[in-house]
């Protein structure tokens, strides 16, 4: 029967399991980096525009992609490995950050593609007649599906709440 050498620890299942874990985690960054500057590059290459535009912001790592704080209230963008959120209300800027990672989600399953999603999210925010509809007849958000599935897959990746309104 073979002993282990004296002064070495055995390693317990937990964590074998951990490590474990924590590599896959590590792997599935690497991929989604790897995804978002290759087949998801021109919403990133715009994104690192932006990233420098707004560097005096406050800026941190979330799930492998760059959340930039910004003095935009209730205003949230994403664009390939940068996302931007609202430096307002904590329990609404972290909303909001699992919506924008939505979105990036969206980019490496896009790619180029993501420039049409794009387009209908930006006239959704931000043209007179879809806020004026949404203001009147109480429409949320996220009834635009290109918004709803942000969310929805931004809440299926990180298991966090997104916004829905």
């Amino acid at each position: 029967m073979c002993q282990e050498p004296r002064g070495r620890r055995r390693r317990t299942a937990g964590c074998t399991e951990r490590s474990v874990k924590n590599q896959m985690i590590i792997m599935k960054r690497i991929i989604f980096i790897f995804l978002n500057c290759t087949w998801g590059i021109g919403a990133t290459l715009v994104g690192l525009f932006f990233f420098i535009k707004h560097r005096k912001c406050t800026h941190r790592p979330y799930r492998g992609v760059i959340e930039t704080c910004w003095e935009k209230p209730y205003s949230g963008l994403s664009l390939g490995l940068f996302i931007f959120t609202p430096n307002v209300n904590p329990e609404h800027s972290a909303k909001v950050r699992v919506h924008e990672y939505g979105h990036s989600v969206q980019n490496i399953v896009l790619g180029p593609l993501m420039l049409v999603v794009a387009v209908i999210s930006v006239t959704w925010a931000n043209h007179p007649h879809f806020i004026r509809k949404r203001r009147e007849k109480n429409i949320p958000y996220t009834a635009c599906f290109v918004e709803s599935w942000a969310s929805r897959w931004g809440e299926a990746v990180t298991k966090e709440e997104a916004i829905w309104n």
